[in-house]
């Protein structure tokens, strides 16, 4: 399955909804992981970190929303996200 996890955009929201220790964890079941670049860069976790887990770095949340089977949020999709 591929799974997309786009930064969150709602207001003082600074969480991501995957660390890179999730992401290695469903990259080893088989799972291709999408991470929006520096979706975790608030929380000190960076897009290098996402990489050596085996995700992929894309750049955009739309690019996230078309391709993704499964999107992983903290919080509800805002209506600007689809």
């Amino acid at each position: 399955m591929l799974i997309g996890v786009p930064k969150e955009i709602k207001n003082h929201e600074y969480r991501i909804g995957l660390t890179p220790a999730g992401a290695r964890e469903l990259v080893s079941h088989g799972h291709r992981v999408m991470i929006q670049r520096d979706g975790g860069k608030a929380i000190g976790l960076t897009n290098e970190m996402y990489q050596k887990a085996g995700a992929e770095i894309v750049d955009t949340a739309e690019d996230i929303f078309r391709r993704a089977e499964m999107i992983i949020k903290v919080k509800e999709p805002q209506p600007v996200e689809y």
